[in-house]
């Protein structure tokens, strides 16, 4: 495999790589493996554990360095996601040479929102971790993964691996512009419940208490569905709204909450802000990954030159958080 774009000091490096085999999967992964090591470079392998065991049978002795993580325990959600990748590299760096990651997203038994938030967070990779001294190839089972997943591939990764050899992704999109790219938010449903007077974040808290009460929310997950709320009007204001429309409704296992500013935005996060954990090399905590990290879903658009983001938050039913 050619080694240039993987020097230290590059920064980030992404490349996606799109097998459908397991022989096409070790002429990626194998090379990338072994020179990692050779060079003393933490090398992670986060994929399936099928994989995982083709790689230390490959790498044979060599397979004592290498790092794995099964891909489905290594963050459930973009958010987590992102968490994982920084921790490993601030945990395993070594100063003055790169960390390489393959890292395989897991997308069997998703449903549509949640495949394209996971589109959006490899778009957004190439922003929040523009600084780490990291190279990551991103696999492509192309035997499981819908053909627009594997299309997606080449939209958000500057770069493909075929084999060891390194090639430009010719249809990659800036991570910008694959946000605006996003589909318009459907209204709320016409029996929404409605905020009525000014959305002051005392009102708004208010209703959002309501709303999850009636919905069957109670204690800390109440409290948790006021924080996000609160949280959401803050963001709207912090890119400079003046005043919001506030809605809510139950849909089964979800409540939702809907965010929308009466004035034009000063300025618009993109869809995939707030992916980073605060305090990260990757940009500034702004109330978006804590709300990111409480809720199901964050969908985040402009519509008229005026911010809207849309809450998906787990309904009483959800057995995981009970």
């Amino acid at each position: 495999m050619a080694t240039d774009s993987g020097t230290s000091g590059a920064g980030f490096v992404h490349h996606a790589s799109l097998y459908d085999s397991d022989e096409a999967f070790l002429a990626m992964a194998l090379p990338f493996a072994e020179e990692g090591l050779e060079a003393g470079e933490p090398v992670l392998a986060a994929t399936t554990p099928a994989n995982i065991e083709l790689l230390r049978d490959a790498l044979g002795a060599r397979a004592h360095g290498l790092d794995t993580a099964e891909t489905a325990y290594f963050g459930r959600r973009p958010v987590e996601r992102v968490s994982s990748f920084l921790r490993y590299v601030n945990r395993r760096e070594v100063p003055g040479r790169r960390t390489r990651i393959i890292a395989e997203p897991l997308w069997a038994g998703r449903s549509a929102r949640q495949i394209a938030e996971w589109k959006r967070m490899e778009s957004g990779l190439n922003v929040l971790l523009a600084d780490a001294d990291l190279w990551m190839i991103c696999p492509y089972d192309t035997r499981t993964v819908p053909e627009d997943v594997a299309a997606a591939a080449r939209a958000t990764h500057p770069g493909h691996v075929a084999g060891a050899e390194i090639l430009p992704c010719a249809a990659y999109v800036d991570p910008d512009a694959y946000a605006a790219a996003d589909a318009p938010l459907p209204p709320p449903p016409p029996g929404a419940d409605r905020l009525d007077g000014p959305a002051t974040p005392a009102a708004v808290r208010a209703f959002v208490r309501g709303s999850a009460a009636a919905a069957g929310l109670a204690g800390t997950r109440l409290a948790m569905a006021e924080i996000v709320v609160n949280e959401a009007l803050a963001c709207l204001f912090d890119h400079g709204a003046t005043g919001a429309r506030v809605c809510a409704w139950e849909q089964p296992g979800i409540v939702a909450w809907d965010l929308s500013a009466t004035g034009p935005a000063t300025s618009v996060p993109a869809a995939w802000a707030g992916f980073a954990p605060p305090g990260e090399r990757a940009g500034p905590f702004d109330g978006l990954w804590l709300i990111r990290s409480l809720c199901e879903s964050v969908e985040i658009r402009t519509v008229d030159a005026r911010l809207r983001l849309r809450l998906r938050y787990s309904g009483k039913n959800d057995a995981e958080r009970i």
